[in-house]
């Protein structure tokens, strides 16, 4: 479908009145967008694609790049769903210098997530017919997919304009890769020359690189993606052989892997069955092989990922050893089995598949996804994001620092702490005795961690929509200029999400590991081991025992920590910010792990248990002959002996009960005052202790150290 539209309106400014108005414009835009989406519906058996919107403006027009991208952006909401090619917009430009010269500006949005301006000179040669490449771009977005090449042209800006203001997408080179046919196993072999569109298979693969801040030389890695056009992304074994072939070039390129799959699964066909299922166990052998070998896949799922494509994905970035993200957009869904199978074979189904294996209602809150993005380019955003804190360039034993204007010896207690918080205006009083004596009250972890990290490194939140891990957090961020994980305890109660059995927390209590917090942090310390040092903020009083955790697999995800921590490969630095017990203290002992560092701030505690749990369950037989030697309890009881009355004995009663709580309060601060973070430093279990104001000094320098002593032992 093809709309024109005419507009002629004036400004009425006597300086400007041979201007074309902006409203007339809008207007005429606006009509024009109106009109093809009644065209569009009235084609209810086939939805229309690659339709265009021409607009002619008769009188000339003044705009500056800002105005111009102001403009674009305000109004191309309103051409969502229309199936457009572009917009061209045939204007005269004017300028206080010269007179007015004829432009076209068209614009395109390739992969339905990034803008793209182009001005060119106006041009008059008739219409081409669709080329072969251009049908196929239309029947991927007829199934509201993308074709891969476009993919390649939004990360290569290849035939695109000026991308606009503020794009965070770097734009980069692609050298395509495919099988050499003269090699009896799968090997990948340049086909740089090839044009776009001419894969004989459902899978395109190669080499992609774009200049960032840190890796102006250009940031590389190999790309995998899924051609929705062939057989959904049926796997084969010729697509099969292409992955295998992309992970082995990665592998001898010292390169992560990027895949965006879209994929219908296995293949079925009446000329092949089960060597498809065979062809998928090797590519599961490889993905297996590359990550247990510190090979990195990051996964973008924009589309539906069926059967064997949905376990590769977990192969890649669900198992505790890897290391790799996976994010997903809005369409995007991860199933075994789709919607109508389902429903066919009489399983459980639901309305489609995004809501069988979506985020929002299954991958997020169950950790499997890491990441959620409005759109392609969002999920592009994050990866790039994520590459500045992980990515590690071949050749080279770790990311790269960032150039921080941040003083390393800033101090923390002047910064602002969520306004939230529990009365506390700023971090330094969560840490003084007036407003927070014992460190007992609870306090807003992430305001410690933002006051940690260089003001201008900025952070990523890992697994933020994970329900029941809400009291682990898990950034990625800079300290002192070194990229590093961060992790926080949630020092205040968080409310449950969903279902809560009768014999589990009403909330997730701060300072408290339950199952799917102490997973998320094994995952994290995982993720970082070999690559970037991890920091630890802990306030941490224990795992969560209750009937509800142990039957989620409190013990194993508890011992996963543990693990984690003995198998760490880098700097791991762990603060105790203000309470240390239990079984929380095991899984991050010095014991475990050569490179760990176990440090406190002043006024902390560390022990086996907390005072008042110590004195309620361990210490009860000196808390009842404290309170038998009260002379408050003596002389209730001698009252009772003298008239054994209901009015004495309740006397009795209430006197013990509140002297009982006396002396478990006396008893739990003298254990407290014993089992101090000093004492803890005494016998070895803390290697030093560090005043609030010098903590992120203490940090850096504590990682600069780890890291030069690693660089001086290789």
């Amino acid at each position: 479908v093809f709309v024109l539209a005419d507009v002629r309106g004036r400004r009425i400014e006597p300086d400007r009145k041979n201007e074309i108005n902006p409203a007339a414009f809008e207007k005429a835009f606006v009509e024009a967008t109106r009109t093809m989406r009644a065209l569009v519906a009235s084609t209810t058996k086939r939805r229309l694609q690659w339709n265009r919107i021409g607009i002619y403006c008769g009188p000339p027009v003044r705009l500056d790049p800002e105005l111009t991208w102001d403009l674009t952006r305000r109004l191309w909401p309103t051409t969502r769903r229309l199936g457009l090619e572009k917009v061209i917009v045939r204007v005269g430009l004017v300028s206080e210098t010269e007179p007015a010269t004829r432009t076209e500006f068209v614009i395109t949005d390739i992969t339905g997530s990034k803008i793209d301006l182009i001005r060119r000179e106006p041009r008059t040669r008739p219409l081409e017919p669709v080329s072969d490449y251009e049908r196929k771009v239309a029947a991927a977005r007829s199934r509201r997919l993308v074709y891969p090449y476009e993919i390649i042209r939004m990360l290569t800006g290849s035939g695109a304009g000026d991308p606009g203001a503020g794009h965070a997408i770097p734009m980069g080179e692609f050298e395509e890769y495919d099988l050499d046919p003269a090699s009896s196993s799968p090997r990948a072999r340049r086909v740089s020359g090839r044009p776009f569109g001419r894969n004989e298979s459902a899978i395109v693969f190669g080499v992609i690189s774009a200049p960032t801040d840190k890796h102006p030389e250009g940031l590389a890695r190999v790309i995998v993606l899924s051609d929705p056009t062939i057989g959904m992304g049926a796997l084969g074994a010729p697509e099969c052989d292409r992955v295998v072939a992309a992970i082995d070039l990665a592998e001898e390129l010292s390169l992560p892997v990027e895949w965006l799959p879209v994929s219908a699964g296995a293949k079925i066909a009446m000329d092949s069955g089960t060597e498809n299922l065979d062809a998928t166990a090797r590519v599961v052998k490889r993905i297996v092989e590359f990550t247990q070998n510190d090979g990195v896949i990051h996964l973008i799922v924009q589309g539906v990922n069926v059967g064997a494509q949905s376990y590769w994905n977990a192969l890649a970035t669900m198992l505790m050893h890897t290391s790799g993200v996976l994010i997903m957009t809005p369409g995007a869904s991860m199933v075994l089995t789709g919607r109508a199978a389902l429903e066919a074979s009489g399983a459980v189904a639901a309305e489609d598949e995004v809501a069988i294996g979506g985020f929002e209602r299954i991958m997020g809150p169950n950790g499997q996804a890491q990441y959620f993005a409005s759109d392609l380019a969002d999920a592009y955003r994050i990866l790039y994001e994520h590459y500045r804190y992980s990515y590690v360039a071949a050749g080279e034993r770790a990311p790269r620092k960032h150039v921080t204007k941040d003083a390393d010896d800033r101090s923390l207690l002047e910064a602002p702490c969520d306004t939230s918080s529990d009365g506390f205006r700023s971090v330094g009083e969560i840490f003084e005795d007036a407003t927070n004596p014992g460190r007992k009250k609870p306090f807003p972890m992430r305001s410690i961690m933002q006051a940690l990290i260089d003001e201008d490194g900025g952070h990523l939140e890992r697994w933020n929509a994970w329900v029941g891990g809400e009291t682990g957090i898990v950034w990625d961020a800079h300290v002192g200029g070194i990229p590093v994980t961060l992790i926080g305890i949630e020092s205040r109660n968080v409310d449950r999400e969903g279902y809560r059995p009768l014999d589990g927390p009403a909330s997730w209590s701060g300072g408290t590991l339950f199952p799917q917090s102490s997973k998320k942090v094994a995952r994290a310390l995982n993720a970082a081991s070999g690559n970037r040092p991890v920091v630890v903020l802990a306030n941490l009083s224990g795992f969560d025992g209750s009937p509800e955790s142990m039957r989620k697999l409190q013990l194993e995800y508890g011992a996963e920590i543990a693990r984690a921590v003995v198998n760490f490969r880098g700097p791991l630095v762990f603060m105790v910010v203000s309470r240390y017990h239990g079984g929380a203290y095991v899984v991050f002992s010095q014991e475990l792990n050569p490179s760990l560092q176990a440090f406190a701030l002043e006024g902390s505690y560390a022990s086996v248990i907390g005072g008042g749990a110590a004195a309620a369950v361990v210490f009860t037989r000196e808390v009842r002959s404290r309170t038998a030697e009260d002379p408050r309890v003596k002389e209730a009881r001698r009252a009772l002996g003298g008239a054994r009355t209901q009015q004495a004995r309740l006397h009795l009663e209430m006197v013990t009960r509140e002297v009982t709580l006396e002396k478990q309060s006396e008893l739990a601060a003298e254990f407290d005052a014993v089992h101090s973070v000093a004492r803890a430093q005494k016998v070895g279990s803390l290697s030093g202790i560090v005043t609030p104001k010098d903590m992120r000094g203490f940090i850096v320098t504590t990682l600069r150290d780890a890291l030069d002593h690693e660089v001086k032992g290789q």
